[in-house]
């Protein structure tokens, strides 16, 4: 079955995993906050969600969050160096959210925590740890 299409946002560019993940951004304070539907394409068990999506999702909520922050400097291509991913509780049949934080960002490395929830924030259900390359044009 092929993952219902979203449009991501009518100025921010995201890799084409988002979009398969059916991923959406809600803008919260300014802060680009991803919605994941649950469903057939994020599933592992039945009901559950597949801890593949919850990391591809974490992944992308820190790429939101850079290019949202690097907007205003022009055009970087951002690559992931390394994903940590800490599972804290199982993913139910629910949308998910998640939300990147910029804990260092130089010229050629950011450091990026995200985390991931289902009905509330202060209860996630898997943090990460991301470290990306900025290659700035």
């Amino acid at each position: 079955m092929t993952p219902p299409r979203t449009a991501i946002g009518t100025q921010m560019v995201l890799p084409p995993y988002a979009e398969w993940l059916g991923c959406s951004i809600e803008w919260v304070e300014e802060v680009p906050q991803l919605v994941m539907p649950f469903g057939d394409h994020v599933m592992g068990w039945p009901g559950l969600l597949q801890g593949g999506a919850i990391a591809g999702l974490l992944e992308v909520a820190g790429i939101a969050a850079l290019t949202h922050r690097l907007a205003s400097e022009g055009a970087a291509r951002i690559k992931p160096v390394t994903v940590t991913t800490d599972y804290l509780r199982t993913g139910r049949d629910h949308p998910t959210r998640a939300v990147g934080t910029i804990l260092r960002l130089g010229q050629r490395i950011a450091n990026v925590e995200a985390t991931a929830w289902q009905e509330d924030r202060d209860r996630p259900i898997a943090t990460a740890r991301l470290n990306y390359r900025i290659l700035r044009d």
